[in-house]
């Protein structure tokens, strides 16, 4: 599949189905996040997977957009560890974590999954729960699944704006 058509088959799924993800995919949606570019490669990100039905369950408690999903994966940074620009001192790591995120969020795709990027939880909280997320700013939230049969992207998903509206031309 061409880039363009990834892309635009790529839609929020909010609806699974009961068909467990296979593990070699998860790790495979993984490896897509770990290979995808960093600023001067810091790699400030970090991937939690949620896989433990106590986690899971945790996660349920924190969050209301699990969408019936039974694999979750979690996409942090830590700023301090981002490349900085010196001319303004802007910080990239949260640029860097959204890279990732999106490559993921595309392999998800390609692979035959379905995910949408949610960022509605309660990152306090779930950091409290696992001391190992102190310290990361937590972005990315991925229900990934099988969709369910009466899935299908919202009417939001088609509304773009026009090319003339996004780019200026200089």
């Amino acid at each position: 599949m061409k880039f363009q058509e990834l892309a635009e088959k790529r839609y929020s799924c909010r609806s699974f189905s009961d068909k467990k993800v296979e593990k070699e995919l998860v790790e495979q949606i993984i490896q897509a996040g770990i290979t995808a570019p960093t600023a001067v490669n810091t790699q400030p990100f970090k991937i939690f997977w949620l896989e433990s039905e106590q986690a899971k369950e945790n996660l349920r408690q924190v969050c209301r957009y699990t969408f019936g999903a039974d694999t979750f994966l979690l996409v942090g940074y830590e700023e301090e560890k981002g490349w900085v620009r010196t001319f303004d001192q802007r910080n990239f790591a949260d640029i860097d974590a959204g890279i990732v995120a999106t490559h993921m969020m595309l392999e998800i795709e390609d692979l035959g999954l379905s995910t949408t990027w949610v960022g509605c939880f309660d990152a306090p909280r779930l950091q409290e729960m696992y001391p190992q997320m102190q310290g990361y700013h937590l972005i990315a939230l991925f229900p990934i699944g099988y969709a369910a049969r009466e899935a299908g992207p919202s009417e939001r998903h088609f509304k773009r704006k026009s090319t003339e509206e996004i780019v200026e031309r200089l």
